[in-house]
C-alpha cells in the first residue's frame, strides 16, 4: 500500500514540498529510496527541479514586488535587510550557499532579487546551488539510512519509527519557525508602536528670555 502510495504521489509531493521549502521531505524520500519505496535517482532530479523551480520563482517576484512582499510580515522584513547585508558582501557565495541555511530559502532569493543581482548569472548559479543541494541531502538521507541498518540490523522492522521520528522533527521545527516568527511579529509591532508613540508627542518650544534692562 505504501509503496503504491508512492509510485502515484510520492515525486509529486516531493517536487511541491522542495518547491515551496522541503528539507524535511527530501530526508524522508532520501530514506525512502533506501528502504526501496523510491529511486534515489530520480528522488535528487525532482527535488533538483523543485527547488530551482521554487527559488527562480522567489527570484523574479523580489525583482518585481521586492519590498512589497517583505513588508506583508515583520520577520521578513528583518531576515531581508540581513540578507541584503550578506549579498552585497559576497553575492555569489550566498546565491550558492543559501538553501544550506536554515530558514533563509524564502527570503534569500527575494532579497536577491531586489538587490539587482543579473538574472543570467543567478539562473547558472541557483542551478549549481540548486544541484548539490539536492545530491548531498538526498545522499545523507540515504545513508542515513544505511547506518542505522548497521546499528539495528534489518531496518524493516523499524521504518515506520523512523519515518514517524522524521515526521515529528520536521513538525517540530516548522512549530519553532512559528513561534519565532509570532515573536518576532510581536517585538516588531511593539518597536513601531514605540516609534509612533514618539513621533507623536510634542516637542518642548523653549521660549526666548528677555533680557533685563
Amino acid at each position: 500500500m505504501l509503496q503504491q502510495f508512492l509510485h502515484d504521489f510520492g515525486y509529486f509531493a516531493l517536487f511541491l514540498g522542495t518547491f515551496f521549502e522541503g528539507e524535511t521531505i527530501l530526508v524522508l524520500a532520501g530514506f525512502l529510496a533506501f528502504r526501496g519505496y523510491m529511486d534515489i535517482n530520480l528522488v535528487v532530479v525532482v527535488a533538483f527541479f523543485g527547488s530551482y523551480a521554487g527559488d527562480q520563482l522567489w527570484y523574479y517576484m523580489g525583482r518585481k514586488h521586492g519590498r512589497k512582499l517583505l513588508a506583508r510580515k515583520p520577520r521578513w522584513q528583518l531576515m531581508g535587510d540581513k540578507a541584503l547585508g550578506h549579498i552585497r558582501k559576497h553575492p555569489d557565495i550566498w546565491v550558492l550557499s543559501f538553501r544550506f541555511v536554515y530558514g533563509l530559502r524564502t527570503v534569500m532569493p527575494v532579497a536577491i532579487g531586489l538587490s539587482g543581482y543579473p538574472p543570467l548569472r543567478y539562473l547558472i548559479l541557483n542551478g549549481i546551488g540548486a544541484a548539490i543541494w539536492a545530491a548531498a541531502l538526498g545522499a545523507a538521507a540515504y545513508h542515513f539510512g544505511a547506518v542505522l541498518e548497521g546499528m539495528l540490523g534489518s531496518v524493516k522492522k523499524y521504518e515506520l519509527w523512523v519515518l514517524g521520528a522524521l515526521l515529528v522533527l520536521g513538525f517540530g521545527l516548522w512549530l519553532r519557525r512559528r513561534f519565532k516568527n509570532a515573536r518576532i511579529a510581536r517585538e516588531a509591532c511593539a518597536e513601531a508602536e514605540a516609534k509612533a508613540r514618539l513621533a507623536a508627542e510634542p516637542v518642548p518650544v523653549e521660549t526666548p528670555k528677555t533680557p533685563v534692562e
